[in-house]
């Protein structure tokens, strides 16, 4: 099997300081590394190395604001100025490129007034109050308060709001009198997603960050994958929060409430609990629901593993219209279609490749139609008194339940998306300590799930997932005989872009799951699967124009896109602070489950195939589930808000 990598990123080289020499150290040629000394502490680094980066490598903390690990350089806060010797005015160590031997102060008395008036004067233009702030305790400017002794307004502070609230979209809640100006958002939405819904208008005490000709959210190019949420030192920007009316609901006695739970929060929800990251938390979340009061609690996983059939089927038949009836038409490759911000960024940027997404709903939205027509006839419950809660990773999952095309069961399949930060808070003010709660298992009939379900959550885990299934549907040999445990490590990682071939050498008998679809297999003998795996929009647009250019990527016959980086582990919902390492570890966990599930291929549910048997009877991609399950049709039902 052959990988290969896409795309990736290409360091800038270091530029020297402004008016400042290029000298060598002592016995230094080109690549060596420089003599850097910090509060009195030495070590060397390469060329180019800011001096925030090495105070880091010495353990010496220096604070920032505008600064981010996922991030371009801004230098704007001046929040982490440092005495440079021989630099007349403090220095930023987050854009100080060492090129010569420096000596370093971070603590020194002109350091600690320069930071302390420098935070003055951004509260002296930051509205409102932390005790009723979305970000108390967890706001980046509060906590530099805190550190530097700000007990009073030195420079004042504002009495009334100076910008409207703009609640306009159904994710993102935008409040620009909590705005700092560090730019992490026009950052984070230029340079790290390519989208650009953001900008930094006018010029001096003017200065604002707004949208497009200051537009509402909703009525601009956001995809709503809340990436800017995640990257925000304060509540300038936050999720749109429904907690209050999912209370309303548990509270009343002629609802029944379920939630679904995907399996990102469960590996990030103890992070909101003084956890450090990689700690799933996946039982004693299903105990700490029901006590808040949650009538059933469901495995979005078992969904996913109905993703992956139905997906696995899509793909199969493209590539009978594609290969065997030759027919020109037929969208290849296929994209995944399960992240939302995904989704809506194609919608907006590239709409001459929307016939390639797969017709799949998400596993948030099947598990939507299903709860409310099979769920709801199998209990004998009256689908107009269920309310559906999705607990997801993900800010854009309150956008798309929230699509009007989201009504197949005849209400609104989903009728709200819950934050990981969102749960927590709830969990919170029930008075439950989730790390303490016992462990107890989900509730039938969707509390079976699988290994690939569970792999959703990381980058390449719809691709694996597929190919797991895919691999033995085609073959009719287990896939652990082409990879080890069934890890499919050529699609795993966080490489922005991942290229693979499956070899299929052999082909055995056609499935029953299938047989109403497909006859045999010999049009695939001897072929070979191409599949994709990119994460971040940014990352997408190198895939997408290379498809447009008739690159490698055209070639594929299987896409797996995903709005946020590493997958939705990265989602806009999950806990903040993020970062690449937080990521991992959160990765670590969603495989560490897999590999601890007795069944970890999607065809192998017992749950899945009884859904089929009972109710979808027609099989994978049959009428029924292209009804319920796919995006072909916009039923006429009735739409409960």
């Amino acid at each position: 099997m052959l990988q290969k990598k896409f795309g990736e990123d290409v360091s800038r080289a270091p530029i020297a300081q402004r008016g400042q020499k290029v000298e060598k150290s002592e016995g230094e040629g080109i690549g060596a590394n420089i003599k850097v000394t910090i509060d009195g502490k030495e070590l060397r680094v390469p060329v180019g190395t800011t001096i925030l980066d090495a105070a880091k490598q010495l353990g010496i903390r220096i604070p920032t604001l505008c600064y981010h690990e996922d991030l371009c350089v801004a230098g704007v806060c001046r929040v982490c100025v440092v005495e440079v010797e021989g630099q007349r005015t403090l220095q930023a160590s987050c854009a100080y490129h060492v090129t010569q031997p420096v000596a370093v102060q971070t603590h020194t008395r002109k350091v600690r007034h320069a930071r302390r008036h420098v935070i003055d004067l951004l509260l002296s233009r930051h509205y409102g109050n932390c005790y009723a702030c979305g970000r108390n305790n967890n706001c980046e400017l509060q906590a530099l308060a805190k550190e530097y002794g700000v007990d009073f307004f030195r420079f004042g502070h504002l009495e009334q709001p100076l910008h409207v609230e703009d609640h306009s979209s159904h994710s993102v809640f935008r409040d620009m009198n909590k705005c700092v100006l560090c730019r992490r958002c026009v950052r984070t939405c230029i340079d790290f997603q390519e989208v650009g819904v953001y900008e930094a208008a006018h010029r001096s005490e003017e200065t604002k960050i707004e949208t497009f000709v200051d537009k509402p959210l909703a009525d601009v190019v956001c995809i709503n994958c809340g990436q800017c949420i995640n990257r925000c030192p304060t509540a300038a920007l936050r999720a749109n929060d429904q907690t209050d009316d999912v209370w309303a609901a548990i509270d009343d006695p002629t609802k029944h409430v379920v939630m679904q739970t995907a399996p990102s929060p469960r590996a990030g929800i103890g992070e909101c609990f003084g956890l450090e990251p990689g700690h799933p938390l996946t039982f004693q979340l299903n105990t700490a629901l029901r006590l808040a009061g949650f009538d059933k609690i469901f495995d979005t996983n078992f969904a996913a593993d109905l993703t992956i059939i139905e997906e696995g089927t899509e793909l199969l038949q493209r590539l009978y219209a594609a290969l065997v009836l030759k027919d020109a038409s037929t969208a290849l490759p296929m994209f995944t279609s399960c992240s939302p911000g995904w989704v809506k960024y194609i919608e907006h940027f590239y709409q001459e490749y929307l016939p390639h997404l797969s017709s799949c709903k998400s596993p948030q939205q099947m598990f939507g139609s299903l709860i409310k027509t099979y769920y709801a006839q199998k209990n004998n419950i009256d689908p107009a008194s269920i309310v559906n809660v999705a607990l997801m990773p993900c800010s854009a999952k309150k956008f798309e339940c929230n699509r009007p095309e989201m009504c197949a069961s005849g209400f609104k399949d989903v009728n709200y998306g819950l934050t990981t930060r969102e749960c927590a808070k709830m969990l919170s003010e029930a008075g439950i300590d989730l790390p303490k709660m016992t462990k107890s298992d989900f509730d039938d009939p969707f509390g079976t799930a699988t290994g690939s379900g569970v792999i959703f959550g990381a980058t390449g885990g719809v691709m694996e997932a597929a190919l797991r299934t895919v691999v033995e549907l085609v073959t009719g040999v287990k896939v652990e005989n082409f990879f080890d445990h069934a890890d499919i490590i050529p699609v795993r990682g966080f490489e922005g872009i991942k290229y693979a071939e499956i070899p299929v050498k052999e082909v055995g008998l056609v499935p029953d799951l299938v047989k109403h679809l497909f006859q045999d297999w010999n049009w695939l003998k001897g072929a070979a699967i191409k599949v994709g795996v990119c994460h971040g929009t940014s990352y997408a647009k190198k895939v997408l124009e290379d498809i447009k250019a008739g690159g490698r990527f055209s070639e594929c016959h299987f896409i797996e896109f995903m709005a946020c980086p590493g997958g939705c582990l990265g989602g806009g919902g999950q806990p903040i602070p993020t970062s690449p390492a937080i990521r991992a570890a959160r990765a670590k966990a969603i495989y560490s489950e897999d590999r601890a599930y007795s069944v970890r291929k999607s065809h192998e549910n017992p749950a899945i195939l009884q859904v089929y048997n009972e109710f979808l009877t027609d099989g994978p991609c049959g009428h029924k589930s292209h009804e319920l399950l796919h995006t072909h049709y916009i039923p006429r039902g009735k739409f409960i808000p």
